[in-house]
Parts: C-alpha cells; sequence; structure tokens
C-alpha cells in the first residue's frame, strides 16, 4: 500500500504563532460563548486554539483579530482531547484569509487577495 503523502495535501504552510484573538459562537449545548484565547498554529485557511468550552466538530464559530477588529467565519474542524490548557480546537475560515492573522511575512504557499480595481 503506497504511503500518503500529506505535506502535498496541505493548502497552505502552518506556521506554529501565537496571535490572541477572541472566539465566539454556540457550544454545544447551544449557549453562546466568547472566549479570549491565543493560536498555537496559524496558516492561510485556519488555525489551531484552545478552548475551554464544549463543542462539536463543524460547529461555525467567528474569530476576531482584537488588533484590527476583523472578523472571519470559521467552521470547526478538527477536536482534540481536553487538556489543562483546554480542547485544541481546529478552524477552518470559510473563506481564505490569509492576512487576517497580522503577520509582516507570508509564506508563498498563502494565496494572495485579488487587487482593489481602480474606476477608470
Amino acid at each position: 500500500m503506497p504511503e500518503a503523502d500529506f505535506d502535498k495535501a496541505r493548502r497552505s504552510t502552518r506556521v506554529f504563532m501565537r496571535v490572541r484573538v477572541v472566539v465566539a459562537g454556540k457550544n454545544s449545548d447551544g449557549r453562546r460563548f466568547r472566549e479570549a484565547c491565543e493560536t498555537i498554529v496559524i496558516n492561510a485557511h485556519g488555525g489551531l486554539v484552545y478552548l475551554n468550552q464544549p463543542l462539536t466538530d463543524d460547529a461555525l464559530l467567528v474569530i476576531t483579530n482584537p488588533f484590527t477588529q476583523e472578523e472571519q467565519e470559521c467552521r470547526i474542524v478538527f477536536l482534540g482531547d481536553a487538556t489543562d490548557k483546554g480542547q485544541r480546537v481546529g478552524l477552518e475560515f470559510l473563506t481564505p484569509a490569509p492576512h487576517f492573522w497580522g503577520v509582516d511575512f507570508v509564506p508563498a504557499d498563502w494565496p494572495t487577495p485579488p487587487a482593489a480595481v481602480r474606476p477608470s
């Protein structure tokens, strides 16, 4: 059986970086929550955070960068085991947003936003 090459399946490079964000939505009990946290890993299509909420896979959340006030809707794509830091939660942006993180460097495989069209 051939081995899978998981690096080629990845849409954009992962960067291990702490970025302060706020995550909001409804937990698995149907209660609204808003939690400040830090990312563990980021990429152009989402990130990985620790959250202290009971959550369900595929739930929709909103992540906010408090420095820019930019918001992105995202979907839970991974739920890890609970730890003393919280549960690892993988988030996928509904629309790729490489500049959401506010990083000065951008890996070559992160998509660039479309150029603004200037009126003639």
